[in-house]
């Protein structure tokens, strides 16, 4: 009985300390019941603590204010589904800045303005030390997410809020919860990689995503520029050129027919569908396009690529369930890293594969692709070599068509 009651004493004084003011909200009761400590070692759905909640809608809107005009006056196209130009974005994040926060936004290789106060933060964390740091977050369709991540020496704790407009213009919250990390990392290449805490299996039966890369330290004009113009439109999925071994020499590996949409992208700045060639894409149509980006001749793009000799057309189809088996790392964005100028007029760009979904890797693969700049701007892809072995697991490219 002795034994028992000593037990029963230490379980609760843990379950008081898992729990207590300096872990978790003031506002949680020394006296808790068996759901509540179960509820709070599952890290998820916490309650949000009442000073954290008045806080983060305070800040919010008091910051939304501050953006009413950016957003009034803002293209916003269809009024349905609010998509924000670019530059209302910036105008945006540079407000919130003017205000010392720290801010990003949604946009693919978008910088984080402020971010010299996270980065301390997280390098304090690093070492043990409690603290706590405020992001903010620029969407697409003109609302703010905050995020405020919570350090108290041995657990780190996110309290995410978000504010959106209404049809009338007026601000509003959405939504606000407070979880623990599941883990967490800072890399030596500025990314804040980290797990929420979610609901498994039995609980579910599909996987519930809770990875989640944040970009701190900031990309340089140059690297932007170049991932944007270079590598953004290839990605990893429906074509192999960034995620296969090539030259000019070899060229042989790549998927011209998956290619094609990627270049058409590039060149005319909208997507590609088949209704444009439904029949097939005319063989000099076809060809121009890929001896503009790569250096390869007619009969070589013949050789390699699915093409109808009789009726002189290169066959497309775009990607479905026969011919692409969704993969994490087909998710990953390119993103150029390093920068290297070569003797022949050459530039390589050493590529990070950066996936946020499920892998929560800045740099799933490594890879150093090579381009030739013209004077006026244009550019030829030169060849590609995957660096340190690539994954352990890498997924086998599915070819646009398989072979007969």
């Amino acid at each position: 009985m002795i034994c028992i009651l000593i037990c029963g004493v230490i379980f609760c004084s843990c379950a008081k300390k898992r729990i207590s003011p300096g872990k978790t909200p003031s506002s949680v009761s020394e006296d808790i019941s068996e759901t509540q400590f179960s509820q709070w070692e599952r890290g998820y759905d916490l309650p949000v603590p009442d000073g954290e909640k008045d806080e983060a809608e305070e800040e919010t809107y008091r910051l939304m204010a501050f953006l009413t005009g950016i957003y009034k006056s803002a293209e916003k196209g269809n009024a349905s589904n609010v998509v924000l130009a670019g530059n209302a974005m910036k105008q945006m994040r540079m407000k919130i800045k003017e205000q010392g926060y720290s801010v990003t936004s949604s946009e693919v290789y978008s910088n984080m303005e402020n971010y010299q106060d996270v980065e301390r933060f997280l390098s304090d964390a690093k070492s043990g030390n409690s603290g706590s740091a405020v992001i903010y977050v620029i969407h697409s369709d003109g609302g703010i997410g905050r995020e405020k991540y919570i350090y108290d020496g041995e657990d780190m704790y996110l309290v995410a809020s978000n504010a959106a407009w209404s049809d009338e213009g007026k601000p509003g919250m959405t939504f606000i919860s407070y979880t623990r990390l599941k883990k967490w990392r800072y890399s030596d290449k500025g990314w804040f990689c980290y797990e929420l805490c979610v609901p498994e299996y039995p609980e579910v039966t599909e996987v519930v995503d809770g990875s989640r890369l944040l970009r701190i330290k900031p990309m340089s004009k140059k690297k932007r520029r170049l991932s944007k113009q270079c590598v953004l439109s290839l990605g990893y999925q429906g074509n192999n050129l960034l995620c296969s071994n090539w030259d000019e020499k070899h060229l042989e590996k790549l998927d011209f027919n998956g290619l094609y949409e990627c270049f058409y992208e590039m060149k005319y700045k909208k997507k590609y569908h088949d209704k444009i060639n439904s029949d097939g894409i005319p063989k000099e149509q076809f060809e121009s396009l890929m001896m503009e980006y790569l250096p390869v001749a007619s009969e070589e793009i013949q050789k390699h690529a699915r093409f109808d000799k009789r009726h002189k057309t290169y066959l497309w189809q775009g990607l479905g369930c026969f011919n692409y088996a969704p993969t994490y790392f087909g998710t990953s964005i390119p993103e150029v890293t390093h920068i290297r100028k070569n003797k022949d007029g050459t530039i390589t760009l050493t590529v990070d594969a950066v996936c946020e979904m499920i892998l929560c890797d800045e740099a799933v693969i490594t890879h150093e692709l090579t381009v030739r700049f013209a004077e006026d701007g244009s550019f030829q892809y030169m060849g590609n070599k995957i660096l340190n072995g690539g994954m352990k697991e890498m997924p086998e490219y599915q070819y646009r068509f398989a072979d007969e």
